[in-house]
């Protein structure tokens, strides 16, 4: 991909990533978002699961917390903002707020619930991930250019290095994938696929921005 004369004004080199010290943050694979009877189902939603686990089954060998993120809404709240623009999805306590069964969530992973787009916002996911000592977010999830994306920026601002699996990840549409990793490349942190992040967690291999100048 050709980058713009603009973006192209960067400092980066080769990224390792420390295993202990790097968080796989699952973003909303809830049943809203996936499957059939869901609010706001993703077409596609299938293509990502085993990539992902790729990802989280690497996570676990190397010693890395697995967070899954749930976008969770209470019902009988005045003004939800998010119900202002999309319609009633992933309500409290529902079937539709559960992670999908494919990728095997366990007691032992970390839960976060966020009623915003960003998972930063207003949680305690920051707070939870300093109190595990992690400085690498690797993030998956839908939808690309939405919730992942606002999560994403909030990390970058946060200080927390941040690698994106293009496979791992899925948006709205071609258009919305591709600018949004461009983005997420040139300007927040590092884009990769799901066989470098596995190799970087178990064998220490570089991560190389697929995003190139």
């Amino acid at each position: 991909m050709t980058v713009d004369v603009f973006s192209a004004k960067r400092l980066e080199g080769q990224v390792r990533v420390e295993p202990k010290s790097t968080g796989i943050v699952v973003i909303d694979m809830l049943n809203e978002f996936c499957k059939p009877g869901g609010a706001m189902v993703l077409p596609g939603y299938e293509r990502l699961v085993a990539p992902q686990k790729t990802v989280i089954d690497a996570g676990r060998a190397a010693g890395s917390p697995v967070l899954f993120v749930a976008d969770t809404h209470r019902k009988n709240v005045r003004q939800d903002r998010e119900f202002l623009k999309r319609t009633s999805h992933c309500l409290e306590g529902s079937w539709g707020a559960q992670v999908i069964d494919e990728l095997e969530p366990r007691p032992d992973d970390l839960y976060i619930v966020k009623r915003r787009y960003s998972a930063f916002f207003n949680t305690d996911l920051d707070l939870t991930l300093r109190d595990l000592r992690v400085d690498t977010l690797v993030i998956i999830g839908v939808v690309t250019n939405i919730c992942v994306r606002s999560t994403v920026h909030d990390g970058f601002f946060l200080g927390y290095q941040v690698v994106v699996p293009e496979d791992c990840v899925a948006a709205t549409g071609p258009r919305e994938q591709e600018s949004s990793l461009y983005d997420i490349g040139t300007h927040f942190g590092i884009v990769a696929d799901s066989g470098q992040v596995a190799a970087a967690l178990l064998r220490s291999a570089p991560l190389e921005n697929r995003i190139a100048a």
